[in-house]
């Protein structure tokens, strides 16, 4: 019997003047363990005169998580932050009651021919972090762990798993892990994985004993402690999840909640001018009509 919940296809959505290919959330499924939104951007060639500009918008009550396999972007806040990130790398901005940031092609690359290929990924708060003081980590790509088992790479990007844990600050029982097999290789996690648990498929292909997968699909599985599959060489996946938080969670646009209230106060305030701004910025994105996720 499959271990195959459901599986979920890219969906193509624009961001800004950005085409990008949603995951999460999905009609059936609005959540992985607390990972509640992920973006798979690009891979996009651009010339020397196309670059990403997702001008200031705020957040409330999640984190955000990039992280990208090409190219780079520059985030800036209403914390002071600026970060350029580059691939391999983590930023982790916790929005807590509200933050604003801008996400652009860097100075240095918006006159030259670029790439930008990653992931975007939310990740909600417990219900007794929301309201926390927003914040900003950045973790370079040296200091996640990373191991060698069987001729397959792990890297693991966030939480904690198989005795390994990241340095980014999350506030939940998490995991998300980068696993690279330049063979074919059989996975197996010895009930290690708990809550959860989701398989996106960067590259390659993944095998189960009923059925094959390629590129751009998501597997949510039916038990994450039943989690195995074989990969093919040349195959790059990502396995996330963890505990499911309680609350159900409400999204609209940026925001994220467990009531209603929060999302209507976080409405008005962006509408009055109420979120601080990031130094430099400008020309806030418009607060968006009907139910945007």
């Amino acid at each position: 019997m499959s271990n195959v919940g459901l599986i979920i296809p890219e969906r193509a959505r624009q961001v800004g003047n950005f085409l990008v290919g949603r995951l999460l959330p999905f009609h059936s499924k609005r959540s992985v363990g607390p990972f509640v939104f992920i973006d798979h951007m690009g891979p996009v060639a651009m010339n020397d005169h196309e670059n990403v500009d997702i001008g200031p918008h705020p957040h409330i009550g999640l984190s955000t998580l990039t992280y990208l396999f090409e190219g780079s972007i520059m985030h800036r806040d209403s914390l002071g932050t600026a970060m350029e990130i580059a691939p391999g790398a983590v930023n982790w901005m916790t929005a807590g009651s509200g933050i604003v940031h801008s996400e652009r092609t860097p100075d240095h690359l918006r006159h030259v021919e670029k790439h930008l290929h990653g992931l975007q990924i939310w990740v909600a708060l417990p219900k007794e972090h929301e309201e926390t003081a927003p914040s900003f980590h950045h973790v370079e790509a040296h200091a996640l762990p990373q191991w060698e088992q069987a001729g397959t790479h792990y890297k693991l990007i966030a939480g904690e798993l198989l005795g390994h844990r990241s340095p980014v600050p999350v506030f939940s029982k998490l995991y998300l892990v980068e696993i690279a097999s330049a063979t074919d290789h059989e996975v197996r996690f010895s009930d290690s994985l708990y809550g959860e648990a989701g398989l996106y498929i960067l590259e390659g292909m993944v095998h189960t004993e009923e059925a094959s997968f390629g590129p751009r699909q998501l597997l949510v599985a039916k038990d994450a402690a039943r989690c195995g599959f074989r990969m093919a060489a040349g195959t790059r996946v990502y396995l996330f999840g963890g505990e499911p938080l309680p609350e159900e969670r409400l999204i609209f646009w940026n925001f994220v909640a467990t009531d209603q209230t929060k999302i209507d106060r976080a409405k008005q305030r962006w509408q009055a001018g109420q979120f601080p701004m990031p130094p430099g910025e400008a020309n806030p994105i418009p607060l968006p009509t009907g139910n945007r996720t």
